[in-house]
């Protein structure tokens, strides 16, 4: 009998669990056009993917005291929340493959450099967390992707080495972040395409979405179990 315990699948959740980048865009657009700032949407989105609140507002606005960080990250977060809501729902196929892997028994776990109130947004507003035994989130971390403190904090949370976990990402500073991490990725194009995305090291397959992929098949494919213990 195999003990799929002994592997983990770790989801990005913004632009992964849910096709959501575009709102989250627009919606920083709007709070820096309310303060005078113009931005180009797409230049943006591939800079700051992966990247908290916390590390990208200073970039913007230079040195900010921690309650404007606060202030302006409240209400970027406001503005996606509206944004989003009448379009708030898994990406296709996602849940019957949450369901699989929870029934193989596959640990799982979330690694979002969002802020708690967005992870309550969508895992709890769409009734996902129960999937999962981690989730591992902006205020857990020093280190936003491509740095992989992220993805090694919830291998260490589901007691899981790195090299028998499997990620699941949409961003170029996430994939970066898996493979210095020492694992591999399977994409997600919801941003980027799939040739772009097969060409970046640690990314194993691309796919538009989860439909049609099953847990059991990508485990024995990318993170396969040996005569030996591991």
């Amino acid at each position: 009998m195999i003990d799929f315990s002994k592997r983990a699948f770790i989801f990005d959740m913004d632009g992964t669990l849910v096709d959501n980048m575009r709102f989250h865009t627009e919606a920083w657009g709007k709070m820096l056009a309310e303060n005078g700032i113009e931005m180009n949407a797409n230049d943006f989105l591939v800079k700051t993917a992966g990247k908290t609140n916390r590390e990208i507002l200073p970039t913007v606005f230079g040195e900010i005291s921690d309650e404007r960080i606060i202030e302006l990250g409240d209400r970027k977060e406001t503005l996606y929340q509206k944004l989003f809501l009448p379009h708030r729902t898994a990406i296709e196929g996602a849940i019957e493959f949450l369901e699989e892997a929870q029934n193989l028994g596959v640990k799982m776990a979330v690694a979002t450099a969002a802020p708690n109130v967005n992870v309550e947004f969508i895992l709890d507003g769409l009734d996902l967390r129960k999937y999962f035994q981690a989730v591992t989130t902006a205020a857990d971390i020093t280190n936003g992707k491509p740095d992989p403190e992220i993805f090694l904090k919830s291998a260490e949370k589901l007691g899981v080495k790195p090299h028998n976990c499997l990620v699941f990402e949409d961003a170029v500073g996430g994939f970066e972040a898996a493979h210095a991490a020492g694992m591999k990725s399977i994409g997600i194009a919801t941003v980027n395409s799939i040739e772009e995305i097969l060409r970046l090291d640690s990314v194993v397959e691309a796919h538009t979405d989860f439909s049609g992929l099953k847990p059991q098949d990508l485990i024995e494919k990318h993170v396969p179990f040996q005569a030996k213990a591991n």
